[in-house]
């Protein structure tokens, strides 16, 4: 009797095909052949809705689901597969006429058609994986699009018929603009990358090197934790993925370690959400800055890395200081591995990063080139590895984990490019520019803060990527019209779209932390934005000082890394309220004070807070000295 081949296996075979294919169309166009961007966005854009439709299928939320809810939800789903693939294939297959769509501008009828198709596509894609918020800005933005000469003052504007919005939409403006330009170009091979970091044993070896690094000294497991999911964190750029990855061994033991299970949870979530700022990958919307902005990605991580470094900073220190508040002690000596040896089996890791940094910063590479040079060693190293070697398995492993994250990332891409046309349609990025600008009253630093608000409430229910296209598209211009540069302000933009996912009350990395800590996701997210408190100064810092995100061989660069150093620290201690002992309120209001003169561009005003904090620093240290002598005599 022959054995029945399941659906979910005939998917299964479905999904690794498309996924094979996806490394084919992506590698192949900057290594065998060179496809025109919109031909290869079409591509890109129907590989990631094809995904999307199988690996989220209709009903899958429902319970109790009968035979023929089953049969109609999956009926629908290849309907939907079939639409994503006929326009893809139309795109790619009529290219010219697409193109000449374009140049005249003006829509034919059965573009039309397919217009609106591509509209309802993306936007149930973009609901399917991202949930119904961004789905919903979309819809909001298109109705706004039609209504416009029916919207009184400022935002009104002449109005737009179905067919030029839908033209908007089906163009190099819309879908296949630059967030699903960014996706197809850069993002999807670097997700490629940490796929098969990932196959190779990353997780394993970046937890065992933290752990010999940091596990035998006092609080060792949260320390190990911060270490770990930055390093998983600024490969894989997903916050979440990395609470659920990392959290899943760091929390239950920072738990039995000692710690409070909000304050386990939040060290994982803020560690791993500082992933998306943290060089040399960062995420899926540093990518889409480079493309935005015009400035280049290596540019973009050499400004990010003091930045990124404060941040770190001043989490491992609230965490250490944690440690001396409840005096928790490191791990046992039998649970620390040999740091030589984790290092040593990480060097088939610490290679393909090396590769990509040369390339990318040394020799000024794209980073798709780079990309695909850092995959290639990865997969020569793990073919040479004769203990853990890379098999065919292992590589077609890679390719599937790939093509899964795209799908968040085609999504909110795809959507995002929704908005981004309907702001360039009706003018609505100009127009919410000036209202910033008006509402802060010309002043920088009101409009700092009414922006910042602005992104905090749009990343509640965005991905990163999605929230910071959307509000690079509204608010940049705001900040560079009032002396803000073009980088300093949309790291000001990235920095807090990335944040959200701390922030409550909805903050998914926090809520993911909270699920396996198994703590209230409110009490954690404030205890997470606590230990991540830096990434909420930083962007004012260097929104008002950029010396923050420049990098000189000089006099003023080592004074702002001094400052920053000195920033990070304080406001560890001034929330904490510990150094080695228990603080005074007048001692922590002293740190404050550093901070705010170190803060200050201001050559005089930052050596004297860097001074001051030496001089407090000093006591401390030396009063700690003699009390442990004291103590041992």
């Amino acid at each position: 009797m022959e054995k029945k081949i399941s659906y979910q296996k005939i998917v299964t075979w479905i999904i690794i095909g498309i996924s094979l294919f996806a490394v084919f169309i992506h590698v192949g166009n900057y290594t065998i052949f060179t496809l025109p961007s919109i031909m290869f966005y079409a591509w890109h854009l129907m590989i990631g809705m094809v995904l999307i439709f199988l690996y989220y299928p209709l009903g899958r939320k429902r319970e109790n689901k009968s035979k023929g809810f089953i049969i109609g939800c999956r009926i629908i789903d290849w309907i939907l597969i079939a639409l994503a693939l006929f326009i893809g294939f139309y795109v790619v297959l009529n290219f010219d006429a697409y193109s000449q769509m374009m140049q005249n501008n003006q829509l034919t009828p059965e573009m039309y058609v397919l217009g609106i198709i591509v509209t309802l596509l993306t936007l149930e894609s973009g609901r399917r994986v991202l949930g119904n918020v961004l789905p919903i800005i979309a819809i909001i933005a298109i109705l706004y699009a039609y209504f416009g000469d029916k919207i009184p003052g400022l935002f009104g504007h002449r109005g737009y018929n179905a067919q030029r919005i839908t033209l908007s939409i089906f163009s190099d403006r819309g879908v296949y603009g630059t967030p699903i330009g960014t996706s197809a170009t850069n993002v999807y091979l670097f997700l490629l990358f940490a796929a098969y970091l990932a196959v190779s044993g990353a997780d394993q070896i970046f937890q065992d090197i933290a752990i010999a690094a940091a596990g035998r000294k006092r609080g060792g497991p949260a320390k190990m934790a911060v270490i770990a999911s930055a390093f998983f964190g600024t490969i894989s750029g997903s916050c979440v993925a990395n609470v659920v990855s990392t959290g899943a061994f760091t929390i239950p033991l920072m738990k039995k370690n000692g710690y409070r299970a909000k304050f386990a949870g939040a060290v994982e979530a803020v560690a791993s959400t500082g992933g998306q700022i943290m060089p040399p990958i960062m995420g899926a919307a540093a990518f889409v800055m480079a493309d935005i902005t015009g400035i280049s990605y290596a540019e973009i991580c050499v400004a990010a890395v003091l930045p990124a470094v404060m941040y770190y900073v001043c989490l491992f220190k609230m965490v250490d200081l944690e440690s001396v508040r409840f005096d928790l002690k490191g791990l046992p000596e039998d649970q620390i591995p040999d740091l030589k040896q984790s290092l040593a089996r990480g060097m088939k890791l610490f290679v393909p990063v090396a590769v990509l940094l040369t390339m990318m910063i040394g020799l000024k590479t794209t980073p798709m080139k780079a990309a695909i040079w850092s995959i290639a060693a990865i997969l020569i190293l793990g073919f040479l590895d004769k203990k853990d070697r890379m098999t065919i398995q292992g590589v077609v492993d890679g390719a599937v984990a790939a093509a899964k994250s795209l799908c968040a990332v085609v999504g909110a891409c795809a959507t995002a490019g929704i908005v981004v046309s309907v702001f360039s349609l009706t003018g609505l990025g100009l127009k919410f520019s000036n209202f910033i600008v008006q509402l802060g009253n010309n002043a920088l630093i009101p409009s700092l803060i009414l922006s910042m608000l602005v992104c905090a409430v749009l990343g509640m229910g965005l991905p990163t990527t999605a929230a910071y296209i959307v509000c690079a598209t509204a608010i940049a211009p705001a900040l560079t019209g009032l002396g803000v540069p073009v980088l300093a302000a949309n790291l000001f933009l990235l920095y807090f779209a990335s944040l959200s996912a701390i922030t409550p009350p909805v903050a998914v990395a926090s809520y993911a932390a909270a699920g396996i800590a198994e703590e209230n996701p409110v009490k954690l997210g404030l205890t997470a934005v606590k230990l991540g408190i830096t990434g909420f100064i930083l962007p004012f810092a260097f929104a008002l000082n950029p010396d923050y995100i420049t990098f000189h061989f000089d006099l003023q660069t080592l004074m702002t890394w001094l400052s920053g150093l000195v920033i990070a620290y304080s406001l560890a201690v001034a929330f904490q309220g510990y150094v080695e002992k228990k603080i005074t309120l007048l001692e922590r209001a002293v740190y404050v004070g550093i901070i705010c003169l170190v803060i200050v561009p201001h050559f005089w005003s930052s050596l004297s807070g860097i001074a001051l904090f030496a001089a407090f620093y000093g006591y401390r240290q030396w009063e700690a000295r003699k009390a442990a002598a004291t103590a041992a005599s």
